[in-house]
């Protein structure tokens, strides 16, 4: 028993010591804070294993009950807002209306990225025509080895236009992603709609991501229910400010609760966490084109070079980057 309590009172301290550190920004104020906090936790510890006597154990406990209740009290006290010195890239807000088959999105991004911290930003309103949707794109773009990749889907329509959503941090000017902060409640999350030449093309092009694009196998009744589900998204998201999970949610748990939402007999699978392999949970529930290996896909759907090749050559971006994509009709590659 002694070491089940020494055990959760060090997993305890270890959480604390992370919140504290994710969130308190003033230095110094910060290190008081975490001795303070670390001092109490491994006393605490010490205190379990029975070997200070019962007076002192017992003191112990009550100074680390109390640093338990401030604790709790003050991670109650953080709240999600909108109004904060945000990055530039996350800024705007998206903002959609519904009316009939048009879908008003105001606030697309699409900036110009030259490198990562060269750009000029455009925020731009768009009208879609839902009776003109055609498809859903999935696409993974990884940039910490092949576990984890940024999941994002692209909408198209018969007229060539595309449209992406991607489910991400909303970082301040002063912050940089941090997967462990999003455990702490360090950032709000933002749903982007985005021009595939902004938010693909900085990934392939800018960042040197490796991006992979696969032809989702939905009917249009569905791609049209997943892409309203997308909106309803991003009006309650303005209408109520959230935090980030990089467990609970992500850009990977949105696709997959809102796929849920159409079809609630998908199962949950240790891919929606390793979101590096979420391509191939898509295709193991025959998401994917049929016909092909899920390492055929992979290899076909790899957009680096075509991304790349597409600036010397002045060439249409979303066309180029689907050429050789399996289940991507001809008509829409060569218009």
């Amino acid at each position: 028993m002694r070491l089940v309590t020494g055990f959760a009172v060090l997993m305890l301290t270890a959480w604390g010591l992370l919140a504290l550190w994710h969130q308190m920004l003033q230095p110094a104020f910060r290190m008081i804070t975490l001795v303070l906090w670390a001092a109490a936790g491994l006393s605490m510890v010490v205190a379990s294993t029975g070997l200070p006597s019962r007076k002192s154990r017992n003191l112990t406990a009550m100074a680390f009950a109390s640093a338990v209740a401030l604790l709790a009290v003050w991670w109650n006290t953080l709240k999600p807002s909108h109004h904060r010195l945000w990055a530039d890239d996350v800024t705007q807000l998206l903002e959609a209306r519904v009316d009939g088959d048009y879908v008003q999105l105001k606030n697309v991004r699409n900036f110009e990225w030259r490198s990562e911290t060269d750009y000029t930003p455009r925020w731009e309103s768009r009208t879609y025509d839902l009776a003109r949707l055609r498809s859903a794109d999935l696409l993974l773009s990884y940039w910490m080895g092949p576990h984890i990749a940024h999941a994002l889907v692209s909408f198209g329509f018969d007229d060539g236009e595309q449209v992406v959503f991607s489910l991400e941090i909303r970082k301040e000017r002063h912050e940089s992603f941090s997967a462990v902060g999003g455990f702490f409640r360090q950032f709000e999350q933002i749903l982007v709609a985005a021009d595939e030449g902004d938010i693909v093309r900085t990934r392939s092009n800018a960042r040197g991501e490796q991006v992979y694009l696969y032809r989702l196998q939905m009917s249009q009744v569905k791609v049209r229910a997943l892409f309203l589900e997308y909106v309803d998204v991003a009006n309650e998201l303005r209408r109520s400010p959230r935090f980030y999970n990089t467990l609970t949610s992500n850009c990977t748990t949105i696709v997959f609760e809102l796929a849920r939402l159409i079809s609630p007999a998908l199962p949950v699978d240790y891919r929606l966490m390793l979101s590096g392999y979420f391509a191939e949970y898509v295709y193991d529930l025959h998401g994917l084109v049929p016909d092909y290996s899920y390492a055929e896909l992979q290899a076909l759907g790899y957009i680096n070079e075509r991304a790349l090749a597409s600036d010397t050559s002045a060439a249409n971006f979303s066309t180029s980057i689907r050429q050789g994509v399996p289940g991507v009709p001809a008509n829409e590659v060569y218009p």
